[in-house]
C-alpha cells in the first residue's frame, strides 16, 4: 500500500527564482500594450486572454530552456529574461509617464487661462456691482428727497387745485404739464429702483457662482501641478531604470557568453551519460532476449502502464517531452522525459513492479533509480526517476508499483526540485505522458 507522506515544510531552494521571472514575463507580455479606448468589453477580454495565452507559453518556455542547465547557468539565463521582460515594461511605463506629464501641461495650461478669465470675469462682475450700488443709491435718495417734499405738502398740487387756481387757460396748461412730469419722474425713480435692485440680486448670484468657479479652478490647477510633478518623477525614474536595465542586459548577455563552454562542457557530459546509458540498456536487453525472457517485440507500448509516482494527486506535469531549445548553445535537444511536480524531499514511487538495475549519482540526471519492469508485448519496458536528494533502494531490488524509491530534490543540473520521469521501451525513451494515464 502507497503511504501519501508529505514534508510539513518542504524546502524550494530555487522555485522561487525560476516564479520570479516567469511572472516578470507574464507582466511583460500584459503591461506594454492595452486595448484602444474604442474596444468593446468583449475585445478587450479577448485581447487580455490572448495576451495571457501568450504569456503563460512565454513563461512555459522560459522554465524548460533552464531545466537541464546547472544552477549557475540556470540563474545567469533566469537574470537575463528577467532584465528582458523588465526592459519594455520600463520603456511603455515611461511613455505612459510622459504622455501623462504632457497631458496634465496641456490641462494645466488650459486651466490657467480658464482661471484668468474667470478672475476677469468676477473683476467686471464686482464693478458693475459697486456702479449699481451708487445708482441704486442715488435713486433711494431722490425718491426720498421726493417723498419729504410730499410729506411737507411741497408738491401737493393736484388736478384739481391746478383746475381751481389756474387764472387762464395757458396758466392751466402750463402747471398740469409740470404736474405730470413730476408724476413721471417719481414713477420713472421708482421703477429705476426696483430694476436696479433686480440687477443688482443678479449680480451679486453671477459673482458668488463666479467666485466659486475661481475657487474651484484654483483647487483644480493645483491638483494638475502634483499631477505633473508625479509625472514628471515617474518618467525620470523610468528613464533611470532604463538605462541602468541597458547597462544590466549587457553584462548578463557578457556573463553568459563566458559560461558558453562550461555550457558545452555540461552538453557534452550529458551527452555522453545518456549514450552510455543507452549502451547499458541494450545491453542488458540483449542479454534478456538471449536468455528467451521474452517474445519477439511488437515495437511499441500502450495505456496507463504506470502509477503516479509522486505525492501528489492529481498528478502534475510541468514540462512535456520534446525538443527544446538551448539558451546557451542555441541548438536544439530532446527533453527525453516529463517533469512532474514535487517539492523537496517529498517521496518518490515506483509506477509500476519491476527490479531497481541501478541506483546511482550521475552528472545531469543527480539521484537515478533505474527500474526494469520486463516485458511487454515483447518490449522492454524501463522507467528512471531524477534528481532525487535520496534513495532508499538499491540494484537488485524487487519493488512492488507504489513502493518507496527515495526522495524528490534537485542534485544534477537543475534548478528547482522536481522528478523528472523517464521511459525507456526497447532501450529509447518515449513520451511518458499516454503511459501515466495522463
Amino acid at each position: 500500500m502507497r503511504i501519501r507522506w508529505k514534508n510539513p515544510r518542504p524546502k524550494q531552494p530555487r522555485r522561487g527564482l525560476v516564479a520570479g521571472v516567469l511572472a516578470t514575463v507574464l507582466v511583460a507580455l500584459t503591461a506594454v500594450a492595452g486595448p484602444a479606448v474604442a474596444d468593446s468589453f468583449d475585445n478587450q477580454r479577448h485581447a487580455a486572454e490572448a495576451r495571457a495565452a501568450q504569456a503563460a507559453q512565454a513563461a512555459q518556455a522560459i522554465a524548460a530552456s533552464i531545466e537541464d542547465l546547472s544552477a549557475q547557468l540556470g540563474q545567469a539565463v533566469l537574470d537575463l529574461q528577467a532584465t528582458q521582460a523588465r526592459l519594455p515594461v520600463a520603456q511603455a511605463e515611461l511613455a505612459t509617464a510622459q504622455a501623462d506629464l504632457e497631458r496634465s501641461q496641456r490641462q494645466a495650461v488650459l486651466i490657467a487661462a480658464r482661471l484668468v478669465d474667470a478672475q476677469a470675469l468676477e473683476a467686471r462682475i464686482t464693478a458693475t456691482i459697486v456702479t449699481d450700488d451708487a445708482r441704486v443709491q442715488e435713486i433711494r435718495t431722490a425718491v426720498g428727497q421726493l417723498a419729504r417734499r410730499a410729506y411737507k405738502g411741497e408738491t401737493a398740487a393736484t388736478s384739481l387745485s391746478v383746475v381751481m387756481g389756474a387764472k387762464t387757460a395757458e396758466d392751466f396748461v402750463s402747471q398740469y404739464g409740470m404736474i405730470a412730469t413730476a408724476l413721471r419722474t417719481q414713477t420713472q425713480a421708482l421703477d429705476q429702483l426696483q430694476q436696479s435692485a433686480a440687477v443688482n440680486r443678479n449680480g451679486q448670484a453671477r459673482l458668488t457662482a463666479v467666485k466659486q468657479k475661481v475657487a474651484a479652478l484654483k483647487v483644480e490647477a493645483d491638483q494638475k501641478v502634483v499631477e505633473a510633478d508625479a509625472a514628471r518623477a515617474a518618467a525620470a525614474a523610468r528613464t533611470a531604470e532604463i538605462q541602468q536595465l541597458i547597462v544590466d542586459q549587457a553584462a548578463r548577455q557578457a556573463a553568459i557568453a563566458a559560461l558558453k563552454v562550461q555550457a558545452e562542457a555540461e552538453q557534452a557530459q550529458i551527452d555522453a551519460e545518456r549514450s552510455a546509458i543507452a549502451a547499458e540498456l541494450a545491453d542488458i536487453i540483449a542479454k534478456q532476449r538471449a536468455a528467451g525472457a521474452a517474445k519477439k517485440p511488437t515495437g511499441s507500448v500502450a495505456g496507463a502502464l504506470f502509477g503516479n509516482p509522486t505525492s501528489f494527486d492529481p498528478i502534475g506535469v510541468t514540462s512535456e517531452y520534446g525538443m527544446r531549445f538551448h539558451p546557451i548553445l542555441h541548438i536544439w535537444r530532446l527533453h527525453a522525459g516529463i517533469d512532474l511536480h514535487t517539492f523537496c524531499n517529498t517521496p518518490i514511487y515506483a509506477g509500476r513492479p519491476g527490479t531497481v538495475q541501478w541506483a546511482r549519482l550521475l552528472y545531469g540526471f543527480g539521484n537515478q533509480v533505474m527500474v526494469d519492469h520486463g516485458f511487454v508485448n515483447g518490449n522492454s519496458l524501463m522507467s528512471s526517476y531524477n534528481h532525487m536528494s535520496s534513495f532508499v533502494v538499491s540494484a537488485g531490488q524487487q519493488v512492488s508499483e507504489g513502493q518507496l524509491l527515495g526522495y524528490s530534490g534537485d542534485t544534477g543540473t537543475s534548478v528547482a526540485c522536481h522528478l523528472h520521469f523517464e521511459v525507456y521501451v526497447n532501450g529509447q525513451t518515449v513520451n511518458p505522458r499516454p503511459l501515466l494515464g495522463l
